[in-house]
């Protein structure tokens, strides 16, 4: 079955160049519809209020409140609007800082136009793998912390061992196809154990459930 959902996207960037430019390279698909533009933060933040899409693209240097604070503040109040950080750097620090505030995923770019639409369309169906490099950076962070007190101990387990199973390879980085192939279910039977662990934790973003199961013990480094 074909998925015919148009997905609604806010484009936020201080240049009118960049925007129009991103308008262009998403206008030639059915399923993706520019609802509007903000050239900074706090008209992203004013326009999130007034419009509500699903996806934001966001500029990550804005002059004023930038990308990464815009991004923190528009969660905080439409949790599930989805973002993703746009820049034309590759540091690994800004896409760690931009999925701490809320971000689910991070697009260069610089990157082939032609690649834009599928990472989109995987980071809307929340199948983009996590990646390695990633996990060893929430295992450097969590590190960094003091432990946390008796009072403040890692909450309990509520996930089973088969979504435990499904949660280890999410970590690893594997998308729900090749988890499907490695463990001998139906990729439907994969969104199904997803779902499930996603309204037990109130977690929905792939890359926030590893660093909850990092950070509470759940998955060995």
């Amino acid at each position: 079955m074909i998925d015919t959902k148009i997905t609604r996207i806010l484009i936020v960037d201080d240049h009118a160049h960049a925007r129009e430019a991103i308008r262009e390279q998403l206008s030639e698909y059915e399923d993706f519809m520019i609802v509007g533009e903000a050239k900074s933060g706090e008209e992203a933040i004013f326009l999130a209020d007034e419009i509500e899409p699903d996806l934001i693209l966001m500029d990550i240097n804005m002059p004023g409140l930038d990308g990464l604070k815009t991004t923190k503040l528009i969660k905080e109040r439409h949790p599930n609007i989805i973002i993703v950080i746009l820049t034309v750097s590759e540091d690994s620090t800004h896409l760690f800082e931009a999925l701490k505030q809320g971000a689910q995923g991070f697009l260069i770019k610089k990157v082939n136009p032609g690649d834009w639409y599928p990472y989109l369309k995987s980071v809307v169906s929340d199948n983009i793998p996590v990646s390695y490099d990633l996990v060893n950076e929430m295992l450097l962070t969590i590190s960094s912390h003091p432990k946390k007190s008796e009072q403040q101990s890692a909450i309990p387990n509520p996930l089973s061992q088969r979504e435990m199973e499904i949660l280890k390879l999410v970590a690893k980085g594997y998308t729900n196809k090749e988890i499907s192939d490695i463990s001998y279910i139906s990729e439907y039977t994969v969104k199904n154990h997803l779902k499930n662990i996603t309204k037990k934790l109130g977690i929905k973003n792939r890359v926030h459930l590893t660093r909850h199961a990092i950070e509470n013990g759940w998955i060995e480094p």
